[in-house]
């Protein structure tokens, strides 16, 4: 049957409802901690298994959705998820976990994230790139607003070994039957651009679509690694050590409640920085989200109540949430929709080494000292590099997105 722009995204946000699944590790952590004997880092592992997983499986599968389209890769991303999560309720061991969890539903994450985040702006204009992308990537942060409760739930009235062979079932099913609708465009689709008044008045230049190869080449490429890689260390570090950070800093048995209170404010992040980037540019956006994020990192080891703890996990939701549209519109902006799937997977290993630099080190740093402040300090530090790199863009991603035109 015939789709539209809309029918995608709707469809890539439904999937995504059901696949932001990594976000609840957490609570799954502080269960293994209390429940199992496990240790901090032992607890931290599975999670940064699939971190890494997920972003080596974008890398190389990103180039298999731009060969195979986006309803193969995303088949497969049901299946794996599906697997892992089953597989990891038949022995809970901590190298078991890595594996099942860590690398079999790392991968189908991330071979499920790169098939909905980039296949629905190839349906639109460029002007409406960043606010279509973070209409996507919210329904991940959105996942953890029920996930939460519900795996909290499940844990209290079956046990971890089975919450995680359920929502494995359920989780394959449903993406494995929305994954049938999603699809790239038609072969000579086009899209009418609507450019607003600032955008008419400035020239229009091409963006040339440009293989992985080709974008490796660029400078922007790498400070767009680097700032990925340093900001999403600080947000990682929280949303995978929420619960222990209630437990640890305000003595609050309640962090899981923590956990949802990120996702809102993670969705919230993603829909307003995906929006607010088509009008004032992509970069002058970073450089904000940043610097607030720094700061509030920088006080956060002071926040001794669970009002205040819960206004620092809220402005780290926010921030963090807002930089998720930025990241693969910035790659459409500089290096066109055409290798897209390719491109932005390459992008994103950096989501991988932030994943491993934020959660180890807190895990490190709490096991050694019984504090996150150190941790927390040197967050802030990375996002203040990564303030830095934004400014320093030869070929400004702001104009381009504001002034270039793709070619279909």
């Amino acid at each position: 049957f015939k789709r539209s722009g809309w029918f995608i995204v709707v469809i890539a946000t439904g999937i995504n409802l059901i696949a932001g699944l990594l976000y609840v590790w957490s609570i799954i952590a502080a269960k293994l901690v209390t429940d199992y004997a496990w240790s901090s880092k032992q607890a931290s592992l599975p999670y940064t298994a699939a971190l890494v997983s997920f972003v080596a499986s974008m890398a190389v599968f990103g180039r298999v959705l731009d060969r195979r389209g986006p309803r193969f890769t995303a088949t497969l991303a049901a299946l794996l998820m599906g697997a892992g999560l089953v597989l990891s309720g038949l022995f809970i061991h901590p190298r078991w976990l890595v594996f099942s969890f860590g690398v079999i539903t790392g991968a189908g994450t991330g071979i499920m994230y790169v098939s909905t985040s980039t296949t629905p702006a190839k349906w639109f204009a460029a002007e409406k790139n960043g606010a279509v992308t973070g209409i996507v990537v919210a329904g991940i942060a959105l996942a953890t607003v029920y996930y939460s409760p519900l795996v909290n739930s499940l844990l209290g009235a079956v046990g971890l070994p089975r919450t995680f062979i359920y929502i494995g079932i359920s989780v394959s099913a449903v993406c494995m039957l929305l994954a049938q609708f999603l699809a790239n465009p038609p072969a000579g689709y086009a899209v009418r651009s609507e450019p607003s008044a600032a955008q008419k008045s400035a020239p229009a230049r091409p963006v040339p679509d440009q293989t992985w190869r080709e974008m490796i080449k660029t400078p922007e490429f790498y400070k767009l690694w680097f700032m990925l890689a340093f900001s999403s260390s600080a947000g990682l570090m929280v949303f995978g050590h929420a619960a222990t950070i209630a437990r640890v800093q305000v003595n609050w048995a309640g962090g899981y409640l923590l956990v949802s209170l990120l996702a809102v404010f993670n969705v919230l992040g993603r829909l307003l920085g995906g929006a607010l980037s088509d009008r004032i540019g992509r970069l002058n956006l970073m450089r904000i989200v940043f610097i607030v994020l720094a700061i509030n990192l920088l006080l956060f080891s002071r926040y001794d109540s669970i009002g205040l703890l819960a206004f620092g996990m809220a402005i780290v939701g926010l921030c963090y949430g807002a930089t998720f549209p930025l990241f693969p519109a910035v790659v459409m902006d500089l290096y066109g929709k055409k290798f897209l799937g390719g491109n932005y997977g390459l992008v994103n290993t950096a989501w991988g080494v932030g994943g491993v630099i934020g959660p180890m080190i807190a895990a490190a740093i709490l096991d050694a000292s019984g504090s996150y402040a150190a941790a927390f300090a040197a967050a802030s530090a990375l996002l203040a590099v990564s303030a830095m790199l934004s400014a320093g863009f030869h070929r400004p991603a702001d104009e381009a997105a504001k002034t270039f035109v793709h070619q279909e």
